[in-house]
């Protein structure tokens, strides 16, 4: 069973800016779609991004344009950039590895957390 370690989440203004990224054993991150999902209390899980191993990219109606992923293919790591964040970007936040098909998550990091104050 491969691991995914999350860092870079933490408290941020309205308007501001974040930066996460996901470290992945080889055995995940080399055959997978890689991305991020958040969950908010009360709320279902989301997709915020993914990213194919050749670079196709899919993200989440409320952060496009917003939120950029990229990934490093030789380091094992992705990254979500996060500019212009609301409120309602709070949540944890889990590094994925993806169903290629589906964009469901397979494994799951153990998340951290985004907060954002108005």
């Amino acid at each position: 069973q491969g691991q995914l370690l999350e860092s870079g989440g933490g408290l941020v203004q309205a308007g501001g800016s974040l930066t996460l990224s996901c470290i992945a054993s080889g055995s995940i991150f080399s055959i997978n779609t890689m991305g991020w999902y958040r969950q908010a209390p009360g709320k279902q899980r989301e997709l915020v991004a993914g990213i194919t191993i050749d670079g196709i990219t899919k993200y989440g109606d409320l952060v496009k344009g917003r939120f950029t992923i990229s990934r490093d293919n030789a380091k094992n790591t992705i990254h979500l950039q996060m500019n212009s964040l609301k409120p309602e970007d709070t949540a944890v936040y889990y590094c994925n590895a993806l169903a290629r098909s589906t964009w469901d998550p397979i494994h799951w990091g153990q998340g951290t957390q985004v907060t954002v104050s108005s």
